[in-house]
C-alpha cells in the first residue's frame, strides 16, 4: 500500500522534509542561543555595574579604548574644565530634564565630555551652574559615546548654539576647537547642587527589542518545523486512503455506477434518432422513387 512513498514524486517530497526540519530546528536553536546571550549580557552588565561602585578609580589612560569590559569603571583624569554645552531632553526618574556637559581639558590636549549633572525643565544655559576654574580632578563612571537615535538618544538636528543631542566624539568635533577623547564620563557627585546622572550599560547588553525578538524568532522555526512534520504525514495518510481505495476496487466502482447513471440518463431523454413523439425521423437524403 505505501508503494507510492518510491515515486518520483514523494521522493522530492521526503528529501524536502528531510532538508527542512534539520534547519528549521537549527535555525530555531540559534536564535534561541541568541536570546540567551543577551540575558547573560545583561546579567554580567549588572553585576560589573555593582562591583565597578565598589572598585578603586583607575587612571582614565588604563581603562581606554571602552568597551563592554571597561563601560561602567570608575576613571579617574586631571585637567580644566573648557567648554560647556547642555544635553536637552534627557530624563531622569521619570522627569525631562537635561544635561550639563563640561569638556575637561587634559595635559595629553585631548578633552574628555564630563556629565557632572542633571536639572529639571528646559535645557537653559543661564540654570546650568559655571565648571569649577582651575586645576580639577574628577571622578566618575566611564561611559561609551552614544549614538544618535538609541536608548533614548535623541537623533534631532538643529539645536541652539551650546547643546547637542548625542554625547559622542563624532558630535562633538565640530562644537569644540580640540581632540576629543571617545568616551565619556559621568561624575558620582553632581556639582553645583545638580543631580548626579547614573551610569547605564553599554549598548547591546540588556533584554531590548532585539532581545524579544530572538525569542519569537526561536518559536516561529519552531512551529514551522511541526509544520512541515504535520503536512507530511497529512500528505502520507491522504495518499495512503487513497491506494486503499484502489485496491479495494471503490473507485473503480464508482466510476462504473457513474456511467451507468449516465446511460439511464440518455435513455429517459430518447435515441438521438428519434424526434420528441417517438416517431423515427426521416431521413432528408433519401432518393425519391422511380
Amino acid at each position: 500500500m505505501y508503494r507510492f512513498l518510491l515515486t518520483p514524486r514523494w521522493w522530492g517530497i521526503n528529501v524536502f522534509v528531510l532538508l527542512a526540519i534539520p534547519f528549521c530546528i537549527f535555525m530555531g536553536s540559534w536564535q534561541l542561543s541568541r536570546f540567551e546571550a543577551r540575558v547573560q549580557d545583561q546579567r554580567d552588565a549588572g553585576e560589573q555595574a555593582a562591583a565597578a561602585r565598589t572598585d578603586p578609580a583607575r587612571p582614565l589612560r588604563e581603562l581606554l579604548p571602552v568597551d563592554k569590559d571597561t563601560s561602567g569603571k570608575q576613571a579617574v583624569a586631571t585637567g580644566r574644565y573648557g567648554k560647556q554645552l547642555l544635553v536637552p531632553d534627557r530624563e531622569l526618574g521619570g522627569r525631562h530634564g537635561y544635561y550639563v556637559l563640561t569638556l575637561l581639558r587634559t595635559d595629553g590636549g585631548q578633552a574628555l565630555p564630563v556629565v557632572r549633572g542633571w536639572l529639571p525643565g528646559a535645557a537653559d544655559a543661564a540654570k546650568a551652574p559655571a565648571a569649577p576654574a582651575g586645576e580639577v580632578t574628577v571622578t566618575g563612571a566611564l561611559q561609551v559615546s552614544e549614538s544618535p537615535g538609541s536608548d533614548g538618544v535623541s537623533a534631532a538636528g538643529g539645536l541652539p548654539d551650546g547643546q547637542t543631542g548625542a554625547i559622542s566624539s563624532a558630535s562633538l568635533v565640530n562644537l569644540v576647537p580640540y581632540k576629543v577623547y571617545d568616551a565619556w564620563i559621568t561624575l558620582a557627585k553632581a556639582d553645583g547642587g545638580m543631580t548626579a546622572v547614573p551610569a547605564t550599560a553599554p549598548q547591546g547588553t540588556g533584554l531590548d527589542l532585539k532581545a524579544f525578538q530572538n525569542l519569537g524568532y526561536t518559536g516561529e522555526w519552531f512551529v514551522f518545523a511541526g509544520f512541515v512534520v504535520f503536512m507530511w504525514f497529512r500528505l502520507l495518510r491522504r495518499e495512503a486512503e487513497f491506494a486503499r481505495d484502489a485496491e479495494l476496487g471503490l473507485i473503480a466502482s464508482e466510476t462504473t455506477d457513474q456511467n451507468e447513471e449516465t446511460d439511464r440518463d440518455q435513455e429517459r431523454s430518447g435515441s438521438p434518432d428519434e424526434s420528441t413523439d417517438g416517431n423515427p425521423v426521416r431521413d432528408t437524403a433519401e432518393a425519391p422513387a422511380p
